[in-house]
């Protein structure tokens, strides 16, 4: 049996990857959301709460076991020795996680991975395809703001010099999809869709 190929999308905060992956999606593609799994296993898996709060202290979760995002947040965005240990502690239970998720899958040609970082993790080494969903810092920052209300221009900034240059990402990348309200998104995806499945 021909295993399937693992292909990871990537891009800057407010880039379009879930809209590009929700495209994928319909395609028949099945998604892995990175972060979305992170946010979950944050809350489920008992070994990564227990660090979290080793480290981040116990007020990095609500008395109802949620995690306290805005807490954590504050911490971690202004400070890259934070940020970089909190991620020392997610990464590999997401990469655990990640594996059994394409076990699952195995009867597909392509499964799609989404993640903000990975190139600056490491992660893209294990994936058969990379693909860049790229727009302007400009248009990036407009879409967060609209869709993240309650984010500070400060914080968003913040985040966006935590991930590589789009640059360093396209030259790195096997494709690039651009999301900059000048090309059709639907056709670059079909595009890519078909390469995958043949």
């Amino acid at each position: 049996m021909n295993l399937p190929i693992e292909v990871g999308i990537t891009g800057g905060i407010g880039s379009g990857k879930s809209l590009v992956c929700r495209i994928f999606q319909c395609l028949g593609a099945p998604i892995y959301d990175a972060d979305s799994r992170a946010k979950n296993l944050m809350t489920t898996d008992g070994i990564l709460i227990e660090e979290i709060k080793k480290e981040f202290g116990s007020l990095s979760y609500q008395p109802d076991g949620s995690l306290d995002r805005a807490y954590l947040g504050k911490l971690v965005f202004q400070d890259h020795l934070r940020l970089e240990k909190l991620n020392s502690l997610v990464h590999p239970r997401i990469a655990m996680d990640y594996q059994l998720w394409v076990s699952a899958h195995k009867e597909n040609k392509y499964l799609i991975r989404e993640a903000a970082l990975l190139f600056e993790t490491g992660s893209y080494k294990a994936m058969g395809k990379m693909v860049v969903v790229y727009a302007p810092e400009n248009i990036r920052m407009k879409r967060v703001r609209d869709r993240d209300p309650h984010r500070k221009e400060n914080e968003i900034v913040a985040i966006m010099k935590n991930q590589w240059p789009d640059e360093e990402k396209i030259r790195m990348a096997d494709y690039a999809i651009h999301n900059d309200d000048k090309q059709l998104v639907i056709p670059q995806v079909l595009h890519l869709h078909n390469k995958f499945v043949s």
